[in-house]
């Protein structure tokens, strides 16, 4: 469980995170949404210790984040950031067995992760391939695998931080991208993952943070947090909420 309470994170001369509570807890999604500039990155560098806030406290299972030696908390949490790029000509599953480098459960054991991290990442066909012959959205996917293969089961214990998992992607890899993650959270995995398609975020996640300079607007389940009050609030859009006709989550309509 990865939680915070009282961040508040200054950026040169900006103060961009200001008084942030959040607990991640295993078996759960938690999507954040918020308009460009809103400190959503910011958190997420918070989150996976890239950034120091001012005030506030991080802590990784109990124990303050900035206090896990660098193998140990890489073998329970992961970040997928916005832009992954590697300028070498790794194949495919070289690229994913990076994930596996801060464990020691042998090449028998790695290879069946890999493999098992590029079928949930729908990409097990581009084994063999180059990591530079690959289109950027085949990219995203293949830096995906490497990360669920960090932390392969997903297990209650391991925490995943995507920020725009399903930007290059065409619709049918945005939906397979978040059931693969879905599928990693119901496995006991605490997941947080920045989104900006509204409706992705009320398909897939079980609560959703909705940021807006810097400031937590709302916290809830979806029903709760995508309304046509908050959504022109915090994105400033008019909008229409129904139910989903089969799934029942909101669906969200642009006027």
């Amino acid at each position: 469980m990865l939680q915070v309470q009282g961040l508040h994170l200054r950026r040169g001369s900006n103060d961009v995170l200001h008084d942030i509570d959040l607990q991640l807890s295993p078996g759960q999604v938690t999507g954040v949404l918020g308009p460009n500039g809103a400190g959503k990155s910011s958190l997420l560098g918070v989150l996976c210790g890239e950034l120091v806030p001012q005030r506030g406290q991080v802590t990784l299972q109990g124990r303050p984040l900035a206090d896990w030696p660098g193998q140990a908390r890489a073998r329970c949490l992961a970040v997928l950031p916005q832009a992954s790029s590697l300028g070498f000509s790794f194949k495919v599953e070289e690229v994913v067995a990076m994930g596996r480098m801060p464990h020691d459960s042998g090449q028998l054991r790695d290879a069946e992760i890999i493999k098992h991290a590029l079928q949930a990442a729908d990409a097990g066909h581009l084994v063999g391939r180059s990591y530079l012959a690959l289109s950027g959205g085949e990219r995203q996917r293949v830096h995906l695998a490497r990360v669920l293969a960090q932390l392969w089961p997903g297990k209650a214990g391991a925490t995943l931080l995507l920020d725009e998992p399903t930007s290059m992607l065409d619709p049918l890899h945005q939906h397979t991208t978040l059931e693969a993650v879905r599928r990693f959270a119901d496995s006991g995995a605490a997941v947080l993952v920045i989104l900006h398609d509204l409706n992705l975020a009320a398909r897939y996640c079980d609560r959703i943070m909705l940021l807006q300079e810097g400031r937590s607007h709302a916290l809830a389940a979806p029903q709760a947090v995508l309304t046509p009050s908050l959504l022109k609030a915090v994105f400033g859009i008019d909008v229409l909420v129904q139910p989903h006709p089969e799934r029942g989550h909101p669906l969200i309509i642009t006027r």
